[in-house]
């Protein structure tokens, strides 16, 4: 069958001219104290502090290299397939004032239009929590490789509750990653507990206890996680609650005691909230079993067809150090699909449990479905294995799996208009907001991006006079299906394996502006 590419529409490339440079004080502090600083403050997550312009201009060329790539903030999922709750993201505009920062030479501007430094501290958001569990401390040793602990906080619950709200508080946020909380009412998490004599039990990938239940997910920059109204996790009567910490390598030793705060409901009926892998890696695949020969890519589907009407509320993948990237959707039964979420370039080091804008209502015969593709080969940085070696499914580092977890309920079609982040963008610290538009308001001539055969069947050429960026070929769900570099001069993207259909032509760069156009066929 031909294969053709459509472009739906061009874009014009603005050049800019004569711009203003953006400073510190008016510009870059707004950003780097809103969507950095939390992370990067003393004491902090971050490796080195962005709450100075002594600071700031120190790592400035990092800042810029960092926010080009998207690495920075770290979100893994794509915003363009699905935009997710509390997205910790820079516009295009905040991403294009730190390069106009660094390239005008990082200038700090007045220092009495600098907003006030920001204060950190391990306050709590739940400041009167119905259950607080403190960990008992732990020395984190020196080590040359990531070190998982799993500890075992016995809690005081005699009777069944339902959790509304969830916060961790790192006892030492320079060294803590990430945290899973769990709930484990077996006795089995204590009993490995016990046979360690250091606090808590190593483990990975899980706590080594099957029944245990995942109740919340912590990363840095992550706010405390409260369930929609009406709704809550069931804490069962006399459960321990057990958190398994990732502990990055590290030279020194240093002590962390992380902290566990529980809100729970007063309600008289609430809707249970569970978090289950609906999508995984053995009744669900459809091409199993998940093995993954040595010096091969390859790729696995799962699926699951809904029985009841459900709505879930988040969602969080789950691979190793081969997952290179992980996608879900559902396909309602008239046969419309609905974008769950999309992490494109999977690190296994940077992974939560992402919450919906708004619960989503699936109703019965609705389809999940669940794709990653693994990278056994030598390409892949992360490979724990040299030269590659047989991977299957387990929980040890050198193993793989395939997980979707799901927070779900009974559900409602009304379900949908709850509203849990109704933000586009996160809220500026102190209301803060540059004042320098970059290219927006002045710019200098105008050069046609032009693409050519349309419609296309092996190759496409695309050219923008004058013009330096990254181009994108994205479908019309917003899935980004290629992206290569230009220098301005033509450009040959291979289109031979997409689909037939439709695709929008962009070009991102920071000497440029994009505004869509009537169609140009060529």
């Amino acid at each position: 069958m031909r294969i053709t590419i459509f472009l739906f529409f061009t874009l014009l490339c603005q050049l800019r001219g004569s711009a203003q440079v953006p400073t510190w004080s008016e510009d870059i502090a707004c950003i780097a104290f809103t969507h950095c600083a939390p992370c990067h403050h003393e004491g902090g997550a971050g490796h080195f502090e962005l709450t100075t312009y002594a600071n700031a201009y120190y790592w400035r060329e990092e800042m810029r290299a960092a926010t080009q790539a998207r690495f920075m903030p770290p979100w893994p999922p794509d915003p363009a397939y699905r935009s997710l709750a509390h997205e910790r993201t820079l516009t295009q505009n905040e991403i294009d004032l730190i390069a106009a920062w660094v390239e005008g030479g990082s200038p700090q501007g007045p220092i009495a239009s600098t907003p006030p430094p920001p204060v950190f501290s391990n306050d709590a958001v739940i400041a009167d929590p119905d259950i607080t569990a403190t960990m008992e401390e732990y020395v984190v040793p020196p080590s040359t490789s990531d070190n998982y602990r799993t500890f075992v906080i016995p809690i005081d619950n005699p009777a069944d509750g339902f959790i509304t709200g969830v916060e961790v508080i790192p006892g030492n946020d320079r060294i803590v990653h990430h945290v899973l909380v769990f709930q484990d009412t077996t006795g089995e998490a204590r009993a490995l507990d016990d046979a360690d004599i250091e606090p808590g039990y190593a483990s990975f990938g899980g706590i080594g206890v099957n029944s245990a239940k995942l109740i919340g997910i912590w990363v840095p920059g992550a706010d405390p996680v409260f369930t929609p109204p009406g709704m809550g996790i069931k804490l069962l009567a006399n459960a321990d609650l057990v958190i398994q910490v990732h502990y990055p390598s590290t030279g020194v030793s240093e002590a962390d005691q992380t902290q566990v705060r529980l809100q729970l409901s007063t309600a008289g009926s609430m809707r249970e909230i569970a978090i289950d892998p609906i999508l995984e890696h053995f009744w669900t695949l459809t091409n199993g079993p998940l093995i993954i020969p040595p010096n091969e890519v390859r790729s696995f589907h799962s699926q699951f067809t809904v029985p009841l009407p459900g709505t879930i509320t988040a969602i969080g993948p789950h691979s190793h150090l081969l997952g290179k990237s992980m996608r879900a959707y559902a396909v309602l039964p008239e046969g419309d699909t609905i974008p769950l979420i999309d992490i494109p370039n999977w690190d296994f080091r940077w992974q939560g449990l992402y919450n919906f804008k708004r619960p989503i209502f699936l109703p019965v015969g609705t389809v999940l479905h669940g794709e990653a593709t693994y990278d056994n080969t030598s390409a892949n940085l992360d490979n724990p294995n040299s030269p590659p070696a047989w991977v299957a499914l387990g929980e040890a580092t050198t193993d793989e799996m395939m997980l979707f977890y799901f927070a779900y309920t009974y559900g409602f079609p009304s379900d949908t208009n709850l509203v849990v982040d109704g933000s586009t963008h996160a809220p500026h610290y102190l209301d803060c907001a540059p004042t320098t538009q970059v290219g927006l308001n002045e710019h200098g001539p105008i050069a046609l991006l032009r693409a050519w055969p349309s419609p296309a069947t092996d190759r496409l050429f695309v050219e923008c006079e004058q013009a330096q960026g990254v181009l994108l070929m994205r479908d019309l769900s917003g899935r980004t299906v290629l992206q290569e570099r230009t220098s301005g001069a033509i450009t040959a993207l291979n289109v031979a394996d997409l689909a037939r259909g439709t695709y929008v032509l962009q070009l991102f760069s920071p000497f440029t502006v994009p505004r869509p156009m009537k169609l140009i066929l060529e």
